[in-house]
């Protein structure tokens, strides 16, 4: 398919048109996120320097003196009703407990062998746990530092468009 040298002077026009364009469009989105760095740095000085110090106020004239109460009368209710009380039934249980194994092992026929322990006690499977939950955070910590963010990417030159 030949064209002719209007319609091939017509196109090259159109080509250049659509070159303009596309760098008018990445000056203009350079320029909108210019702004929109700007703002978000705007917002967060605004945040600082104006709703941070209203906020903390409401807190400490409202939520923490509730909070101190709540925590004062929870301390005083666990450690004046609650560990006394369990402590004394804890204690007779435990006592029940080693006189009733002091009794079980007088009697010749109802003596047993030790089992032996095997496998990791509470502490070993606490200790397990935590160091899964460690493991997963250093893996979640990495990931976030070396993933990619396509919103992060500037163009080092301006893109052109393809030729048509």
């Amino acid at each position: 398919m030949s064209l002719t040298r209007k319609r091939k002077k017509e196109l090259r026009r159109l080509q250049n048109d659509a070159n303009d364009l596309w760098e008018n469009q990445q000056v203009l989105v350079g320029h909108a996120a210019d702004v929109a760095r700007e703002a978000g740095r705007q917002l967060g000085n605004v945040g600082r320097e104006q709703v941070l110090p209203v906020v903390q106020d409401a807190y400490n004239r409202n939520v923490a003196p509730t909070v101190n109460r709540g925590i004062k009368l929870g301390r005083h209710v666990v450690d004046d009703k609650v560990v006394p009380l369990v402590g004394g039934v804890v204690g007779s249980a435990l006592s029940a407990w080693d006189v009733a194994n002091a009794k079980r092992q007088q009697l010749p026929f109802l003596r047993q062998p030790e089992p032996v322990k095997t496998g990791p006690g509470i502490g070993g499977v606490i200790a397990i746990i935590l160091g899964i939950a460690a493991a997963a955070g250093v893996v979640y910590a990495a990931w976030q530092a070396l993933r990619t963010d396509d919103e992060l990417w500037v163009a080092d030159d301006p893109l052109t468009a393809p030729p048509a």
